[in-house]
């Protein structure tokens, strides 16, 4: 099954489970997603537990015999536990009902996040070949889809893949000036007391701004995998528990965490892949609330990540990653929407979102019509013989003496120094803006290869425009922030305090209490008994019998 981040996937297999006899075993690939969903599991009244590293080994002897007692419904493990033979006679005395393999694209080489351990859940097959297996990710283009259905050896599954856009998701992109860090001072002036995620390359970088965020009175930690664990596990229960506001984070930071009360992401680099993006993203706004993204970009990014993948081996996957860098680059710099763009590269269609990202709610820029300059660099493709990459290309263009054009006589054509005039970063832009468009792809060896559209192009079919000022300094934008409008601040401030003092007599984080989006709905309703409460999105019997006198009495004093 394939569903974006907070769609809903857990509950696809955690509900079957309950109807069903026997346990549920949930392969997941970090300790924290798992602390998660098990505690949120027990708060439901649902027989739920884990099995790590972590843990005494006597906490897994009585989890375990539990387990073989029929107290457990789902057991939550690590992949690395299936290489233990210890392990697999254990899961072969219980009465288990499927295995789930969470996170699922980390099965697949073609993946973004690929891992050994998750390739060698093919032995679930042969160990159980009775047991069915269903997989779950959030990020799989067909070619990884198929990947996972071999890696795992499914036999002819059902494929349920589900819409990729996320509507209460705002999406917008700025050109990153300096460091970076003015701009995000001001997007974060916008979510006072909300929980966010801030995104950075380096290590040093997530320690730096946590810094800086912290000096400008912003409740902020750096995590990243370097750090002793320790500081790990405090800074995510600080996080879940909304003792601080921010984590500044390098992907080492993601998966692991399923508040979900995330009302921003930020991302102050390029990300390496569309994937990678998408994952990061759907942190915020899990409960269905609207919240806001944002992606700070630079060329510079480019040439760093390219930097990186020079200094692999050559393989297929280092031509995957020159690819998957290069159509993260595009979606930073396009003029279309951008919702719609994520959904076509997972090959999903979608009308554009209109109200959703910045490409759609934007005054409309003046554009240029520089359609014979694109006509001038597809040309110098062509005669180049589509089988040299853009700075070769641009550099012909331009008129250069390097030796390798004068090596290959292409100070001979016609198409030479026609583009002397304009500078090497007026070209990228063209370049950009064709690749865009699909009138260049890339070829064998990163070579540009002209498409139809070229061609159509080339033939004075089409006509190219660009917006004006990506040719020169974008003037500063005002930030924007999507809100609910109908819900009652003062009210659903004092409801927070309320869960806020229950989540930490209970040592829990606070939506496990509650989530926004169930107090913002009693901020709006003002229910006055049990029998309204119950009608409240995310209050069950179970909860209101835990919970619901405590807001009710609240929600009465105010009314």
């Amino acid at each position: 099954m394939i569903l974006p981040t907070g769609g809903g996937k857990s509950l696809c297999y955690q509900l079957p489970s309950l109807f069903m006899e026997g346990v549920t075993i949930v392969v997941s690939p970090l300790l924290a997603l798992m602390v998660d969903q098990v505690m949120s599991l027990k708060n439901n009244g649902i027989k739920a537990e884990m099995i790590s590293s972590m843990q005494r080994e006597d906490e897994i002897f009585e989890i375990k015999e539990r387990a073989l007692n029929s107290e457990i419904k789902l057991l939550y493990v690590a992949p690395e536990r299936f290489a233990s033979f210890e392990f697999i006679n254990f899961l072969k005395s219980l009465k288990l009902n499927f295995f789930v393999i969470d996170e699922a694209h980390c099965v697949s080489e073609w993946g973004h996040e690929f891992r050994v351990d998750y390739r060698k859940l093919h032995l679930l097959r042969s160990h159980f070949p009775t047991i069915s297996i269903a997989a779950f990710t959030a990020t799989a283009t067909p070619r990884v889809a198929e990947d996972i259905i071999h890696a795992l050896t499914l036999d002819n599954p059902v494929e349920i893949r589900g819409k990729v856009f996320r509507k209460n998701l705002h999406i917008s992109v700025e050109t990153r000036e300096k460091d970076g860090r003015a701009q995000l001072l001001q997007f974060l002036k916008n979510f006072k007391n909300e929980s966010g995620i801030v995104y950075a390359f380096s290590r040093k970088q997530t320690e730096a701004l946590a810094v800086f965020l912290h000096s400008n009175g912003i409740k902020a930690r750096a995590f990243h995998a370097g750090l002793p664990v320790h500081v790990k596990e405090n800074t995510f229960k600080a996080f879940v528990r909304d003792e601080i506001q921010v984590v500044v984070a390098t992907i080492a930071f993601g998966m692991g965490i399923d508040k979900s009360n995330i009302r921003f992401v930020v991302h102050m680099n390029l990300p390496k892949t569309i994937e990678n993006y998408y994952q990061e993203i759907g942190r915020a706004g899990r409960d269905g609330l609207e919240s806001d993204v944002l992606l700070l970009y630079s060329g510079a990014d480019v040439v760093m990540q390219r930097e990186f993948i020079e200094q692999l081996e050559e393989s297929p996957y280092k031509q995957n990653a020159f690819n998957k860098i290069e159509q993260m680059s595009r979606y930073a710099t396009m003029e279309e929407c951008r919702h719609h763009y994520i959904a076509s590269y997972f090959e999903d269609e979608i009308q554009n979102c209109e109200t959703a990202c910045d490409n759609c709610t934007q005054v409309q820029s003046e554009k240029t019509d520089i359609t014979v300059d694109a006509q001038k660099f597809l040309s110098t493709v062509y005669r180049t013989n589509q089988s040299f990459g853009q700075a070769y290309v641009i550099d012909v263009l331009r008129g250069s003496s390097v030796q390798k054009i004068l090596d290959n006589a292409h100070d001979k054509l016609s198409v030479y120094a026609i583009g002397a005039q304009r500078s090497k970063t007026y070209w990228e832009k063209v370049s950009e803006r064709l690749m865009e468009l699909g009138a260049l792809k890339r070829g064998e060896f990163r070579a540009l290869v002209l498409d139809n559209v070229g061609m159509r192009i080339l033939k004075n079919d089409l006509k190219v425009s660009i917006k004006e000022e990506r040719l020169h300094v974008k003037a500063k934008k005002e930030f924007v922030v999507h809100k609910d409008e109908d819900v009652n601040s003062e009210i659903f401030e004092k409801l927070r305090v309320l869960r806020a003092e229950i989540a930490k007599e209970e040592n829990k984080p606070a939506y496990i209490i509650f989530g926004d989006k169930t107090l913002k709905e009693m901020a709006k309703h003002l229910p006055k008994n049990k029998e309204e409460m119950l009608h409240v999105s995310g209050v069950g019997e179970v909860k209101f019998e835990r919970y619901g006198e405590q807001f009710l009495k609240l929600l009465q004093s105010i009314n």
